[in-house]
This record gives structure tokens, C-alpha cells and sequence, in this order.
């Protein structure tokens, strides 16, 4: 009877998970679909040409807009993805000759994007896995810069080591700078109830300035030579490239690394006990109390894991990409990932399809800016609507009539001071 009981309750349930999942699909692709309208829209606004089309006529302006806004969203796709055409014809050249080189360079631009979505999904699920937590972590861009501290003094300063003993031991000294930096705010968060969100801004401060101590000329970590920049890591501590015979690609290693941070942040969350407690807390902390949970210390090991994959943004980063860290090297990742972390819903899978979409549209950014004059600021206009129709889905719902879409489950992204 039990087991025909469960069979039943699976089945009336079966509806109610199609809509949880329709709607955690149609919603964000509706988004970026509304956001791209609009972005067209801005881009035929801000045209000078468009409107000296339309000074000749409604027909001549609609010709023009369109042309505007097909060369725009083109180039934007060739920036961010490749030409096809290209790739075909460097696939034949390598096939026939032997020459894979047109082939190779043909690949750069969706390398690229590959390589900018890497710190964004470290970033983002730093940030995801606070919000599951019900803490709200803006420092991801602090503990990128303590991470990155760590990471390139690890990988310069340690010399005649094999690859397979400093590699890692970088990479941990990323992590542990990361989980160090959060495990700050986190310790008063939980014992005194300070607002996070106060005090890892203020830990971004302090952050931000001893990186610039440590590395501007005649700083401890200086290079020497005259420049705010830290000498060059060892190759031992170098990630390995995937195709290194071409200098312009820098898509590496990282991107497998971040994968498997995806999934090992998935499977804490959701496979393990302190996953369900990092969880439980976010949700309802009395409750939580309630049922024999350690509050304080739920909060701290949520930071440390939130700060330890920060850092392996930063560490991913400087030793696959730069190979040294100048002054002020940040590239906006740990600001990006609260964006990630909402349009991903706070799921790990979800962060990482978030991010390869903010790596498409930076990567594709610069293609439209310089083959369509579009500026860089509209990629900026296209994640900022993206954000808010995901932020506020009933706008969605309303302006396409959804109906029967239910939610799932929300998110206590934050709390009061002193609310645990």
C-alpha cells in the first residue's frame, strides 16, 4: 500500500514538475529574447544614419534599420561564436594539407567566449551558493584579489617543482586566499549578526588597496622593473592551453576546472547533509535551530566555500590567461556574478548556462563594436534587461500572458542585522 501510495503522489506530481521546469526554461529564454528587441531598438535609436534614412522616407528608414540591425546582431554572432563559413573552409584546408592553422584561428572567437565564461561560472557560483545560504556575498571581488595574491606568489616565488606538485598547490593557494578573505565576514555574521553585505564591502576595500601595497613599484610583490605588476608564474604552475601552437588562443584548462566546480557545488547542495543545512538555513534559520542545526557554523562554512570558489576564479584566471597580476587586474567578475547568480536562478547548472551567455556577449562585444560601430555599452544595456525581466519574471508573465506557470522555490537572499 506504501509503495502504491508513493506511485501515486510521483504521478499527481509529474504536472506540477513540468511546470516548474517550463517555466525555469521559458522565462530566461523569453528574457534574453525580449532584451535582444530591445537592445535592437536602442541600437536603431542611436544611429545617425537610421534617422537621416527615415528624414527620406518611412521605407528608406526601415531598410536601413534592419541592415543596422542585422549587421549589428552578425557581427555579434560571428564575435561570439565564429563564422561557420570560415570554420568549414579551415576544417577542409586542415583535412586536405595537413594545415590546420586557418582552421585554429578560426576557432578564437568561441574560444574566447569559452575563456570569459570561465571566472564568471567560479564567480557566479560563489555568489549562488551564498544565496542558498541567505547570505548575500558581494565580496567575490575582494577575495579575487586576495586569491589572486596568493595564487601568483605561490606560482612565482616556488621554483624547480614538477607541474603536477605546483600546479595544484597554486590553485590551493587560491582557494584557501578566497576562503580565508570570506570566512571573515562570515565569523561575524555568525557570531555577531553584522550584515554581510556591509562588511564584504568594506572587506572589497581593504582588499582592493593591499593589492595595490603588494604590487605597486617597490611593493613586496612588485616585479622590479619599474612597473605595478608581479613577476611573471613558473610554467610549472601554468595551465596548460588547448591549442598552444596558436598564440591567440587562450582558451584553457580552467574551463574543465570550472565544470567540475559546477558539479561539486552542485552535488554539495544538493547530495550532501551540509548541503541541506547550507540550504535549510537560507530558507529559515529558526527553523533550522529548531531541528538540532548549528546555525553560526552553517554561516561560516557557506562563506568558505562561497570565497574558495572566488578564488579559483582569480586563480584560473591569472594561471591560465595573464601568467603574472598587475596592479588593479580585476575585470568587474565578482560584481558580474550576483547578475549570474540571478539569472541562473542560484543553481549551479543554471550559473554556468548564464555564464556562457555573459561570455558570448562580451566576447561578441567587441566584434560589433568594430565591425558595426555599435558601442560597447549597449552589450551592457542587453545583460542589464536580461537581469531585470529574470529579476522580475511577472513582466514576462504579463507581457506574454503567461498562465500556470508556477514558482519554485525562493531564494532569502538576505537578512537584517543581527537575523539568523
Amino acid at each position: 500500500m506504501t509503495e502504491q501510495k508513493q506511485k501515486t503522489q510521483d504521478k499527481q506530481e509529474q504536472p506540477r514538475k513540468r511546470k516548474l521546469a517550463l517555466g525555469g526554461m521559458l522565462i530566461p529564454l523569453l528574457a534574453i529574447v525580449t532584451a535582444l528587441v530591445l537592445g535592437a531598438i536602442v541600437i536603431i535609436a542611436t544611429d545617425v544614419t537610421v534617422a537621416d534614412a527615415f528624414g527620406e522616407g518611412i521605407g528608406a528608414g526601415l531598410v536601413r534599420s534592419w541592415r543596422v540591425i542585422s549587421r549589428a546582431y552578425s557581427a555579434f554572432f560571428t564575435g561570439a561564436f565564429g563564422d561557420p563559413a570560415q570554420m568549414y573552409r579551415g576544417l577542409s584546408q586542415w583535412i586536405s594539407t595537413g594545415d590546420g592553422t586557418r582552421w585554429a584561428r578560426s576557432l578564437y572567437p568561441i574560444t574566447e567566449t569559452l575563456r570569459y565564461a570561465t571566472p564568471y561560472i567560479f564567480a557566479g557560483l560563489s555568489v549562488a551558493v551564498g544565496f542558498r545560504g541567505g547570505l548575500f556575498n558581494i565580496g567575490a571581488e575582494g577575495q579575487y584579489f586576495i586569491a589572486g595574491l596568493t595564487t601568483v606568489f605561490v606560482g612565482y616565488a616556488i621554483t624547480d617543482l614538477p607541474w603536477f606538485i605546483h600546479l595544484p598547490l597554486a590553485l590551493v593557494a587560491g582557494i584557501l586566499g578566497g576562503a580565508v578573505w570570506a570566512a571573515i565576514p562570515g565569523y561575524l555574521k555568525a557570531k555577531t549578526g553584522a550584515h554581510e553585505v556591509i562588511n564584504t564591502i568594506m572587506m572589497n576595500y581593504i582588499a582592493f588597496r593591499f593589492a595595490e601595497f603588494m604590487l605597486d613599484v617597490g611593493g613586496p610583490m612588485a616585479r622590479g622593473d619599474g612597473r605595478p605588476v608581479s613577476p611573471v608564474i613558473q610554467e610549472s604552475a601554468q595551465l596548460a592551453q588547448f591549442l598552444p601552437s596558436n598564440q591567440d588562443i587562450r582558451f584553457n584548462v580552467g574551463f574543465i576546472l570550472a565544470l567540475l566546480a559546477a558539479w561539486f557545488a552542485y552535488w554539495l547542495l544538493f547530495k550532501t547533509t551540509i548541503g541541506y543545512e547550507i540550504r535549510t538555513v537560507g530558507q529559515n534559520p529558526r527553523a533550522a535551530r529548531y531541528a538540532g542545526m548549528s546555525v553560526p557554523k552553517t554561516i561560516v562554512i557557506t562563506m568558505i566555500v562561497a570565497g574558495g570558489l572566488a578564488g579559483l576564479a582569480a586563480a584560473t584566471d591569472l594561471l591560465g590567461v595573464l601568467r603574472f597580476m598587475p596592479n588593479a587586474f580585476s575585470a568587474g567578475y565578482g560584481f558580474d556574478a550576483i547578475a549570474l547568480a540571478l539569472l541562473g536562478n542560484s543553481h549551479p547548472w543554471g550559473v554556468v548556462l548564464a555564464s556562457l551567455l555573459f561570455g558570448a556577449l562580451r566576447s561578441g562585444a567587441r566584434n560589433m563594436q568594430g565591425i558595426a560601430r555599435v558601442p560597447l555599452d549597449i552589450t551592457q544595456i542587453l545583460q542589464g534587461l536580461i537581469i531585470i525581466f529574470i529579476a522580475a519574471p511577472e513582466i514576462i508573465q504579463a507581457l506574454y500572458r503567461l498562465r500556470g506557470l508556477e514558482k519554485g522555490e525562493e531564494l532569502v537572499l538576505t537578512r537584517g542585522w543581527g537575523q539568523m
